[in-house]
């Protein structure tokens, strides 16, 4: 049987980095109100890291990217599949994975973007999981990458100190031995409107809302119960139980919700790789970039089971599990 396998993380924090203290600063000149307690007490962050001018989603991922075949000793040659996730893409089209390939020099092979908002790394994995496993690709480079700063209310407090950019990406391989486990992936577009921008381009305007909207207190009831639903889903598929679970690397939207989770699956802190206090929200990029922070670290180590999950926008949900 084939199976695929991580062999390389990598990630990428654009270079400004706004502590809590930085960003009220900026805010209040704008006449919002908003402290570094306030931050730090509903959510857990105190930095996020924000692209400059002229700087795109696939910049950010062409770094991550490097870094991740660097890690796996293969070059952009060697890659045949590239999936970006992503909901900051760097034009409508063509899709930010095309661009990405140019850029890197890994022409050829497939490349296209995944939506599915924070959930869309977990996703994107799952997909090329599926297509290593049936030889349609065999080494693949999966990224999240994402630049919300450019989508974030700077007028609403509740939204705007949440979230950061950057990308994290992994390489991908045929394997003789397990890696992929198994993965659990829903949607339920009833609940678009708690989460989402709400505008688009038409006739070179722009039509509706183009910043993000959030309804923060409905986001939080549906994403506890969704993630250890999906977790407990996807633990079942590979005959495995919480207790063999290494690390948790959630998606690092919020700690509270990261605690709550992981008393759910009776988890240690001790246990969840945690990056939000120093990345902020990153959407699809913040599980690449939390893998691989752990994994550099030294935390995560190779032949460690390891289970990812992430909610989102749509409303997605998903989780994916896996031996290092």
């Amino acid at each position: 049987m084939k199976y695929s396998r991580i062999t390389g993380t990598g990630s990428y924090l654009p270079p400004r980095r706004l502590t809590n203290a930085d960003l009220v600063a900026e805010l209040a000149a704008k006449g919002v109100e908003t402290s570094d307690e306030w931050i730090v007490e509903r959510t857990g962050i105190r930095a996020r890291h924000f692209a400059a001018d002229g700087v795109f989603s696939s910049d950010l991922g062409m770094e991550a990217a490097k870094k991740a075949l660097e890690a796996a000793g293969r070059s952009a040659k060697d890659v045949d599949l590239i999936i970006v996730a992503t909901s900051t893409p760097d034009m409508v089209f063509p899709s930010t994975a095309c661009i990405l390939q140019n850029k890197l020099g890994a022409n050829g092979g497939a490349a296209f973007d995944v939506q599915a908002v924070c959930s869309g790394f977990v996703y994107a994995l799952a997909v090329a999981d599926s297509m290593v496993k049936t030889g349609a690709a065999k080494c693949a480079l999966v990224v999240g990458a994402e630049i919300f700063s450019r989508i974030l209310d700077f007028n609403d407090r509740t939204t705007c100190v949440l979230f950061g950019d950057g990308a994290g990406a992994v390489v991908l391989e045929a394997s003789d031995t397990p890696g992929i486990l198994s993965s659990d992936l829903h949607a339920d577009g009833k609940h678009v409107s708690i989460l989402c921008v709400p505008g688009h381009v038409s006739g070179g305007a722009i039509l509706g809302d183009p910043l993000l909207k959030m309804d923060g207190q409905a986001v939080f009831k549906l994403a506890v119960g969704l993630l250890e639903s999906a977790a407990r889903a996807t633990l079942n598929k590979a005959n495995l139980t919480e207790a063999d679970i290494d690390w948790l690397v959630p998606h690092q939207a919020n700690i509270r919700i990261m605690q709550s989770t992981a008393r759910k699956l009776k988890l240690s802190m001790d246990k969840v790789v945690v990056t939000v206090d120093q990345h902020g929200n990153t959407s699809a990029a913040s599980i690449p970039l939390a893998l691989d922070a752990g994994v550099r670290s030294g935390q995560v180590k190779p032949g460690q089971t390891l289970l990812l999950e992430g909610v989102g926008g749509g409303f997605t949900w998903g989780a994916l599990l896996l031996i290092l």
